[in-house]
């Protein structure tokens, strides 16, 4: 004879997560991905950085000449055969602003990741510790804040001369961290209170999988906001470095483009173009990850959204 048991203990036996499973990875990002899309700035945004990433990957293609070719007409006007006319040298405009979308595009996607990742990493870390190891991130986090980002990275970039591309991601992510770090640490300072949290130290849990596994999944809206932030500060202080011409001037970007220009006297001469081309293209790309970033803030506030019923 069987006996069944009562309706709240079988209630208590039956699986839990029929009622609140979690969604899958792919659903998460297929919901995050529709809310960014239907921001209407932010798609402006996303089309507008497609095309640069299909321009920098196929620049070898649709390139007329090589990034460096010489041995045309200097200084030559707009033609058929140069639409954006020719350098100082001998190159031509229209190929090098495609090739040095590669390298600006570059230096924002990577410089910007490890920025993010080490403002995750301490501000996490500074907004949960506490004690002497806190005031410790805390002195090191405002000395960065308050010293002047560029002549910062002027001084850096002077001293580690002659590292290249690589020596610019590296400048950018020295100076480039410490704000992201603050405004993540201000929420996770928010969220330790939270009952979640609490739940989690009661039970034991380690601080490293509170921080990680319970605190930042809550803040990937900001985490996502912070890239795009960091990605155009990095394109922007890319641009400036190459135009001091503390850059390698051997490679060619639309930084480097402006420094030769200048160098060469290009709006004396009337070569507009090799000024206004590559300030151009740096100025939508900016762009470009500013309007992204309006549909990402769509993620964390629903009243930010667009498109959709209130």
């Amino acid at each position: 004879m069987t006996t069944s048991l009562p309706p709240t203990t079988a209630a208590i036996r039956a699986p839990i997560t029929a009622i609140g499973e979690a969604p899958s990875a792919w659903k998460v990002v297929v919901r995050v991905a529709s809310t960014v899309w239907s921001n209407g700035k932010a798609r402006i945004g996303l089309v507008m950085l497609a095309l640069f990433v299909l321009l920098a990957i196929f620049a070898p293609l649709i390139a007329p000449y090589g990034a460096s070719e010489t041995g045309f007409e200097r200084s030559a006007d707009g033609s058929a055969a140069h639409w954006l006319g020719t350098t100082a040298a001998g190159e031509d405009v229209l190929s090098q602003l495609l090739y040095g979308a590669q390298v600006s595009i570059f230096v924002g996607l990577v410089a910007g990741l490890l920025s993010t990742i080490i403002a995750v990493l301490i501000g996490l870390s500074w907004g949960y510790v506490r004690g002497f190891g806190a005031d410790v991130i805390n002195f090191i986090v405002n000395l960065f804040l308050v010293i002047p980002g560029l002549p910062l990275m002027i001084v850096i970039a002077a001293y580690l001369s002659g590292g290249g591309i690589g020596m610019i991601i590296v400048v950018v992510v020295i100076t480039g961290w410490a704000w992201g770090a603050r405004v993540l640490r201000s929420q996770t300072q928010s969220l330790r209170s939270r009952d979640f949290v609490t739940a989690a130290v009661f039970s034991g849990e380690r601080p490293f999988r509170i921080v990680f596994r319970e605190i930042l999944p809550n803040m990937t809206s900001l985490i996502v906001g912070n890239f795009f932030g960091a990605a155009t500060a990095a394109i922007l202080a890319e641009a400036g470095l190459e135009f001091l011409g503390l850059g390698d001037s051997t490679v060619v970007s639309w930084g480097t483009m402006l420094f030769w220009a200048q160098n060469s006297n290009a709006l004396l001469t009337g070569q507009w173009a090799l000024l206004f081309a590559p300030g151009l293209c740096i100025a939508l790309l900016a762009t470009s990850l500013t309007l992204i970033n309006f549909g990402v803030d769509g993620i964390s506030n629903p009243r930010l959204r667009e498109g959709t019923k209130r």
